[in-house]
């Protein structure tokens, strides 16, 4: 058990009340092949009650929600030691982290969620460099956690974990995060009310990336694949974000990504690939 009460098995085994209640452990998360998987990240939205969304988010409430957040994240830091920086901060280069910000993302100018830039906005990054938390960019809250050794299963587990003793930390401040029994987790984009969570896999697809055949391909396992500033280099993630619990529907991702290499080999030896070729879900 840690500081917070919980048993580190059964907090990854309840990341949100929409999950199935099965303990998180995603099969085959951590041995994907190395000659073609380069990186992973899970990330995950909250936003918090008695707040507007950022896009309409006043400069009162976003200060409001700095201070609330500032107020977890020290909580947290008790457990995993981080820093929170502000926007300032990181619009200069520091020996203690690799985050620089020079200027809001176009995104964030085109929802009107720069109103005020950058006042209240901040990055917490915690020392061992497994987690990252934005606050007040998109959403009230976003947790990421990446990992060049491209081990899903922990950058997952490091989500779970976290994510869960935030929400505490929130409700013991009174402004728990915003769920709704018919949706689930809200946020302000409509494409990740549900669980918020977004998990993917940055690979090497040379051939399939070509074939004619790789939208329906995707389409079956409910994936997505965006292209990169590198040639033959994608980042394939889940599609949807509601209707699924967060450990099945990052165990998509997997098996999904696991598949997509399968084919990739078999291309590269100018084989074939329609025995490969997944049911229609």
């Amino acid at each position: 058990f840690d500081t917070f009460g919980f048993k580190h098995e059964q907090v990854i085994s309840r990341l949100a009340p929409s999950s199935d209640g099965f303990p998180c452990v995603l099969k085959g998360a951590d041995d994907f092949d190395q000659a073609y998987v380069i990186s992973c990240e899970v990330s995950v939205s909250r936003g918090v009650e008695d707040f507007s969304f950022p896009s309409h988010c006043s400069r009162g409430e976003r200060r409001k929600l700095h201070s609330l957040a500032k107020t977890a994240l020290e909580q947290l830091g008790q457990e995993l030691p981080g820093k929170l920086y502000s926007i300032d901060e990181l619009s200069h280069e520091s020996e203690d982290r690799k985050v620089v910000m020079e200027s809001p993302p176009a995104s964030l100018m085109k929802i009107g969620v720069a109103r005020d830039w950058p006042d209240a906005r901040a990055l917490w990054l915690s020392k061992d460099g497994s987690l990252a938390v934005w606050v007040n960019m998109e959403d009230h809250l976003k947790l990421v956690s990446y990992r060049s050794d491209a081990c899903l299963q922990e950058a997952f587990k490091t989500i779970c974990i976290n994510l869960l003793k935030l929400e505490t930390l929130y409700k013991k401040l009174r402004h728990p995060f915003i769920w709704k029994n018919h949706l689930g987790w809200v946020m302000s984009s409509p494409a990740e009310v549900g669980t918020g969570l977004k998990a993917s896999i940055t690979l090497r697809l040379l051939n399939l990336a070509e074939n004619k055949r790789l939208d329906d391909v995707l389409d079956r396992l409910r994936l997505q694949i965006e292209a990169t500033n590198y040639p033959g280099i994608y980042k394939v993630s889940n599609l949807q974000t509601i209707g699924i619990p967060e450990v099945a529907l990052t165990q998509l991702v997997v098996d999904g990504v696991k598949l997509l290499i399968r084919m990739e080999k078999r291309l590269e030896n100018n084989g074939g690939i329609d025995d490969l070729f997944p049911a229609q879900k």
